[in-house]
């Protein structure tokens, strides 16, 4: 007989929000699979399961919805946690990288003591599209002295490619094709 896990089809708990955040923007909401606890429980030994045999000292976090997924793994597989940010939301001194977008430039941080060299990171975001932003954080984390060992997202969009500006392993929960 199958668990509730492994039957589980995480899809159905993500919610498609049209013209979001503006219009042509198919938008995947994953908050209606964090408030459903079976649901979420489920991502996450998914997860865990995944990133368990990179055998990460820590996990990063991407500003915001990175943090959700990357928290609580990082309680479960015990290890801790590190936050990238964007200007001006870390105390005390960061290092920074500037990367570009389609539409423009941004800018991630990390404090600077966050993170001993050599120690093996797994970087964790919500959704991997275009790709800028993931690459992006394995760089600043390399910058910083992290061996990034893997990355994982809970949704892909493949279509958009991103998952070729990695030269790291990935790891997707949730893939969407179209």
């Amino acid at each position: 007989m199958q668990t509730k896990q492994q039957e589980m089809n995480l899809k159905d708990y993500i919610r498609e929000v049209p013209d979001f955040p503006k219009p042509g923007i198919l938008f995947y909401d994953i908050s209606t699979l964090l408030r459903n606890a079976d649901a979420w429980q489920v991502a996450t030994a998914r997860l865990a399961r995944a990133i368990a045999p990179w055998q990460p000292d820590l996990l990063a976090g991407i500003e915001s919805r990175g943090f959700l997924t990357a928290a609580p793994l990082a309680t479960r597989l015990g290890c801790g946690f590190v936050m990238l940010r964007k200007p001006g939301k870390l105390p005390g001194k960061t290092i920074s990288l500037q990367y570009g977008l389609e539409y423009g430039k941004d800018e991630l941080h990390i404090q600077e003591d966050a993170i001993k060299p050599g120690q093996r990171v797994v970087v964790l975001d919500d959704l991997l599209a275009s790709g800028g932003t993931l690459s992006a954080s394995v760089s600043l984390l390399r910058k910083v002295g992290a061996e990034v060992v893997g990355a994982s997202v809970m949704i892909e969009l493949k279509d958009l490619g991103g998952r070729d500006k990695l030269d790291v392993p990935l790891h997707t929960l949730i893939a969407y094709d179209h």
